[in-house]
């Protein structure tokens, strides 16, 4: 392995593009301040689109829910103190460690990793917002709506209550009754939009908004890990939505999906969620292992020890994550061969992993690292998570197991990952960055006391539980007077619940005072070379003044921030009075154009708040008002759409001395459209888990298949045809130009919508069979993205009437192409299906 600097990008990364000129840095940065400030006031609240106000509302919001899990968790530990338990009663108790698993897996790690990409990665790669401001704050209103209403379920005793995982038959309508489950279902949906529009625009600002000339290959190493990341999310979410939607239609419209009496499984919800379920965990560990990799060789005055490698094991463990789902479901009775092949991948996987272990370690050793407090969770992190990672191995082997599955050894395993991945790694970067976050130094003392109190209780919490679990303790009981052996080891690990309770609580406090009582702290306090210390302190909206050349970056956080502060980097200040960006080329990071961001605006905030009602109507049951309710949706996407219409200057801009640059609505291939293809692999994603569940219940349960359709197969096959065949028309008419062929996609995708009605209407009930169930949820895909190519095409033609595409400004017909294409695929490949299983070819 070989050395790589820590730095942005290397000093022999050369560039052609001049320094700007040295101007006033006073002046420059009023300038800045005016045009990326948030409005003043409660209003300015609901209307920040910054990435730094949302990142950081982001992780405030996640730590008031680990909070409330945390009071949840000494609950569950409360009730487990003695055999008896009379502390909660079992349907409190059922409640209570449902929700405590979905806060801390859904409300508090996943919006926390969120957090921090889209507060921190603009900062590390150069640059002045994520790709979409407005993307960002509806993420967060989403976020924050779902967790309030799973939050209101508790509170009104109708709380989920079929553990985070919701396994089937346990959370049907028959097995839970009322809308506990659907509270679950729904609200998890609602927070996944933010976790998928986190996705895309992490994606995209990765690959398109470094700084000049910081090739992928010498970016910093936190922009691969979430880059990582943000790829898995986009893979990994959509399984879980798919199952969601299924299992809430089946309670809502008895769809049968996981009924066996009607060709349903319930093993199909345990693939879905498991598909989602295991790359979970390494989505939640790698932006916790990014930021070990960004702190450890600044903390031991070295540089990162194997670049490369870390990078290639990174990759690794995104394509790995995926291969190692079933090992959650060993004792279901799958074939010896799929045990074999699963055992063997969960073991693999640990390979990758240990690569990036050891090249912490040998960064450690080859440096000087010093003992202060961000590098005490580190220390805290390697003594819990390989701890972790060794009863993982433990796990993968089939025989081990099959003795210790759904006993508290697995949630001690848990844990040990999950705190020690995850966790360990936060306090040590809040502690870390705190001082760019809030302008002051920590008071010493109280942080120290409160890792030794973390690390002492949290092991003496949960490693005991690995003793009850091996003694046979299962999960998820709330009473256990017969086994007297479990008592002490029971209250022994509640006692010590209670004092990593109160390590948090210091740990909590130490922010507080650091934020309140803190002196004033120094621009750069660990002296770190990267980019995100080349900005003051706190960090302004807009992180630089000037956008840093490759030079620049490589030339330390304390010079960068003088050079760029004085705009002599690319786009200094704001002398256009808008919100700009540079946009690259994906690989070396070539300038190609400028963005114009949008500015403060409640938009998400009204949308996020519709699809709410949404989400409450369908709650209460109310289903026709629920799909009324859609409608306010749809006028505010238009009105959205409407907002990224070219407006005011369009003329070249001079980013530096001989490099002026288009703005984005006369560019090639956008942010925009960047980002359409991100959201467009998610899709697929969704598309093919919807298609694996057809084929899963065509294997498992063989029988006899559902009736075919009720007309001729001749007319059913040229029904298919005539839907295809339009749906390819829409394709011709996206590629086309001129309000000619706007109205004409726009009918063509209506006459393939009434096509495909049509269909649904011939195909046999959804309540007798599981697959014709699915087959009208395909369906159902196919239309929905048929309306939605409708209505892009509507909006096309609007744009023409207005003026607003020509031939220099395409405005939205690239995407509608890329939408319509994908259409005209996955309508393809569904109508091939149902012929198929409908016996008709």
């Amino acid at each position: 392995m070989t050395d790589a600097p820590v730095t942005s990008a290397p000093a022999d990364a050369a560039s052609d593009i001049p320094r700007n000129p040295p101007q006033r840095s006073l002046t420059l940065h009023r300038a800045l301040a005016r045009v990326w400030a948030n409005d003043r006031g409660l209003w300015g609240q609901i209307t920040a689109v910054s990435h730094t106000t949302l990142g950081l509302r982001f992780m405030a919001t996640a730590l008031v829910f680990f909070a409330i899990g945390g009071i949840l968790s000494m609950l569950i530990r409360a009730q487990l103190a003695t055999p008896q338990g009379a502390f909660l009663d079992t349907e409190l108790y059922n409640q209570i460690f449902t929700m405590h698993g979905s806060i801390m897996m859904f409300l508090f790690a996943i919006p926390m990793l969120e957090g921090l990409g889209i507060w921190l990665l603009p900062k590390m790669l150069g640059t002045r917002d994520m790709a979409f401001p407005r993307l960002t704050a509806l993420g967060y209103w989403c976020y924050l709506f779902g967790g309030l209403i799973m939050l209101s379920a508790l509170l009104f005793g109708v709380a989920p209550r079929d553990g985070w995982f919701m396994y089937t038959p346990l959370s049907d309508a028959t097995h839970s009754p009322g809308i506990n489950a659907d509270v679950w279902l729904l609200g998890v949906t609602f927070v996944e939009i933010s976790a998928i529009a986190a996705a895309v625009e992490i994606t995209v600002t990765i690959l398109r908004q470094r700084a000049p000339g910081m090739k992928l290959t010498a970016m910093p190493l936190f922009g691969w890990y979430m880059l990582g990341t943000s790829v898995m999310m986009l893979v990994g979410f959509p399984p879980l939505i798919a199952g969601s939607v299924l299992l809430e239609i089946e309670r809502a419209f008895d769809w049968p999906f996981f009924d066996p009496a009607r060709g349903g499984d319930p093993l199909l919800w345990q693939h879905l969620f498991w598909l989602f379920g295991h790359p979970e965990v390494y989505i939640i560990f790698l932006p916790a292992a990014g930021v070990m990799s960004m702190m450890i060789p600044i903390l031991s005055r070295t540089t990162i020890l194997g670049y490369g490698a870390i990078v290639a094991a990174v990759l690794g463990l995104v394509f790995l994550s995926f291969g190692l789902w079933v090992h959650h479901m060993f004792t279901v009775g799958i074939p010896h061969m799929a045990l074999a092949f699963f055992s063997a991948a969960s073991v693999l996987v640990a390979v990758p992993t240990a690569v990036q272990v050891f090249a912490w370690i040998g960064t450690m050793w080859k440096g000087r690292p010093q003992l202060v407090l961000p590098m005490y969770h580190i220390l805290g992190f390697f003594l819990t998570f390989v701890m972790g990672g060794l009863t993982g191995v433990m796990l993968a082997i089939v025989p081990f197991n099959w003795q210790a599955h759904d006993t508290a050894f697995v949630t001690a395993h848990l844990h040990y990952v999950l705190i020690g991945g995850f966790v360990f790694p936060m306090m040590a970067a809040a502690t870390y960055w705190m001082p760019l976050i809030t302008g002051k130094r920590r008071i010493d003392g109280l942080g120290e006391a409160a890792f030794w109190v973390i690390l002492i209780g949290f092991h003496g919490t949960f490693f005991i539980m690995h003793l009850t679990g091996l003694l046979g303790m299962p999960r998820r009981i709330d009473v256990y007077p017969d086994n007297p052996e479990w008592i002490w080891l029971n209250l022994t690990s509640s006692i010590f619940g209670f004092v990593l309770t109160i390590g948090f609580a210091m740990f909590a406090l130490d922010l507080i005072l650091q934020a309140t009582l803190g002196k004033r702290a120094a621009r750069d306090p660990w002296e770190a070379p990267t980019l995100d210390w080349a900005m003051p302190v706190p960090a302004p909206n807009y992180n630089f003044a000037s956008l840093p050349l490759p030079e620049q970056a490589a030339c330390g956080a304390a010079q960068a921030a003088l050079t760029l502060a004085r705009g002599e980097g690319v786009l200094p200040g704001a002398p256009r009075g808008r919100r700009e960006v540079l946009v690259s080329t994906v690989s070396g990071a070539r300038p190609l154009h400028v963005a114009v961001l949008p500015g403060n605006t409640a938009l998400p905030l009204a949308l996020s708040a519709s699809i709410g009602g949404f989400v409450l109507l369908m709650l209460a049951g109310l289903y026709a008002l629920a799909g009324a309710a859609l409608v306010p949706v749809a006028v505010l996407i238009w009105v959205w759409a409407r907002g990224m219409a070219p407006s005011g200057d369009m003329a070249q801009v001079q980013a530096a001395p001989g490099l002026r640059l288009p703005v984005h609505f006369r560019a090639g291939v956008t942010l925009g459209q960047s980002g359409l293809v991100a959201f467009l692999v998610a899709n697929g994603t969704l598309f093919a888990s919807l298609l694996f569940g057809l084929a899963f219940l065509e294997v498992v349960t063989p029988g006899p298949a559902a009736p075919s359709a009720s007309v001729e197969h001749l007319t059913m096959g040229w029904a298919m045809g005539f839907v295809v065949a339009t749906a390819g028309l829409g394709v011709l008419a996206a590629r086309a130009s001129g309000s000619g062929a706007a109205l004409a996609g726009l009918l063509v995708n209506l006459l393939a919508l009434a096509g495909v009605l049509w269909i649904g209407a011939q195909l046999d009930d959804p309540t007798r069979h599981a697959r014709d169930a699915l087959r009208a949820v395909v369906a159902g895909y196919v239309g929905l993205h048929l309306l939605v190519a409708a209505g892009m095409a509507g909006f096309v033609l609007d744009q023409l009437r207005r003026g607003e595409i020509t031939p220099d400004t395409p405005g939205a017909a690239p995407a509608w192409r890329l939408w319509q294409e994908f259409t005209a695929v996955t309508t393809l490949i569904t109508a091939l299906v149902i012929l198929v299983q409908a016996g008709v070819v």
